[in-house]
């Protein structure tokens, strides 16, 4: 009896290609189970930790009353954070500024002026908020939940009643 015949098969019952795909199969099982590589979590050697502080600009955020807000804010003295749709933990809540509205008035000489808006019943709200936290200080800067801190980057402010946008305008590293 041959070992391979006319159609490729092994002693007349396997198939030459099965036998193929089934020792593919079996390496990668093997390769999987035995040999998985480096886990994702590799503990950071040389990595300090710091408390940072971090300035977060609010825009435009529509709110029937801010001061009701702002109370919850101060009661709460922490809010959850989220950095590119990645839970970053919480932070405490430092302070928080209403910013007054301010719109361009031309004036006679031509010249343009920012006074304050006249429209009280706006339901429009700009605020200055200042959170604190510690990171860990990288090369690249500060690292908050596994994120690089940057200004410019949008934070996600997520709390119990309450969940919206905010830009970071400012870092600091208090000592």
């Amino acid at each position: 009896m041959k070992i391979l015949d006319s159609q490729g098969r092994l002693f007349g019952k396997v198939s030459i290609l099965d036998v193929g795909a089934a020792l593919v199969i079996l390496s990668v099982i093997v390769g999987i189970f035995f040999f998985p590589g480096t886990s994702g979590s590799v503990a950071q050697v040389g990595v300090t930790t710091k408390p940072v502080e971090m300035d977060l600009i609010v825009r435009g955020l529509n709110v029937r009353d801010p001061q009701a807000l702002i109370d919850q804010f101060q009661k709460d003295k922490k809010t959850n954070i989220i950095i590119r749709n990645q839970p970053a933990g919480q932070m405490e809540i430092k302070s928080i500024k209403i910013l007054p509205r301010s719109v361009t008035v031309p004036q006679p000489d031509g010249s343009v002026k920012a006074l304050p808006d006249p429209r009280p019943d706006s339901f429009s709200t700009d605020m200055l908020m200042t959170f604190g936290t510690k990171a860990q200080i990288t090369k690249d800067g500060p690292v908050v939940g596994g994120t690089k801190l940057k200004i410019g980057i949008p934070v996600e402010l997520d709390g119990s009643g309450y969940n919206f946008n905010s830009t970071v305008i400012d870092i600091r590293f208090p000592d």
